[in-house]
């Protein structure tokens, strides 16, 4: 069984025929899915969903394009208090994009080193997007370990090696995504050799960044599999076994999360 660690379920890409999509997840042999939290004002949303279907858990969080919209809600009290439902097993995406810049540095880092300390108060998984901004990544987690121990993943790594080596020295999981399948991205494939496997997920960040060969069409949890399998090709292993250890991982990581499969 696989696991897609990242979706967005409640986008409306994959909410207008959600039955199907999962469906189409189970036949593919995804037995777990993890549907993130971006907005808290859309959190009830992405619970519902949790809450319809057993292999269904989900994050609350803000992600860092939302950092000066949701600024004043965001507070690791509230984060905390979202976090105790039973099938919230994450905090974030959180982190910071200097790519897109839609909310000022100092908001985006603010509203990170909340998320943290919501994560480290809780014990829950800190999920972190960060994209063009390596070095002020590292740094925010390294001082905010510091401060005490909380664990985590960076979901769609494309990042530098720096990223991937010094987040897995706090603990850290990376989390592969179908850009390891695009043309251009050899240092990914690079790095993903590297990464030790008992430090991998995979997911597919739907309904974004659709893995060959499903290029062009809206990614959805069953072509995660996909992903798995570049990943198991680069790794030399068989993609059952590859299916396996990520598995595994997934539920060493989101340890809140009653394991079935």
């Amino acid at each position: 069984m696989l696991v897609d660690s990242h979706c967005h379920l409640n986008f409306e890409q994959l909410s207008s025929e959600l039955d199907a999509v999962v469906a189409r997840a189970r036949e593919a042999g995804v037995g777990h899915m993890l549907t993130i939290g971006t907005k808290l004002r859309e959190f009830s949303g992405v619970r519902a969903i949790a809450e319809r279907y057993d292999e269904i858990h989900c994050s609350v969080g803000v992600h860092p394009h939302e950092a000066e919209s949701e600024a004043a809600d965001v507070t690791a009290a509230k984060l905390i208090e979202l976090s105790q439902h039973p099938k919230v097993v994450g905090i974030g995406e959180t982190g910071l994009d200097y790519f897109y810049e839609h909310a000022p540095r100092t908001l985006q880092e603010k509203s990170f080193r909340v998320h943290i300390a919501a994560a480290r108060e809780t014990g829950l998984p800190l999920i972190v997007h960060t994209r063009d901004a390596d070095a002020d990544t590292v740094k925010i987690l390294h001082e905010e370990y510091e401060k005490g121990p909380f664990t985590g993943v960076i979901h769609c790594f494309s990042s530098g090696w720096e990223v991937a080596e010094k987040s897995m020295e706090i603990g850290f999981y990376i989390s592969i995504s179908g850009i390891v399948t695009f043309k251009p991205a050899d240092d990914l494939r690079a790095h993903v050799r590297n990464i030790p496997v008992e430090r991998l997920l995979v997911e597919t960040d739907s309904p974004y960044l659709a893995p060959v060969p499903k290029r062009g069409k809206t990614n959805e949890p069953s072509f995660v599999a996909h992903t798995a399998a570049k990943v198991a090709e680069l790794k030399g292993l068989d993609p059952e076994a590859l299916a396996a250890i990520t598995t595994d991982n997934f539920f060493n990581l989101f340890n809140k999360i009653e394991r079935k499969i």
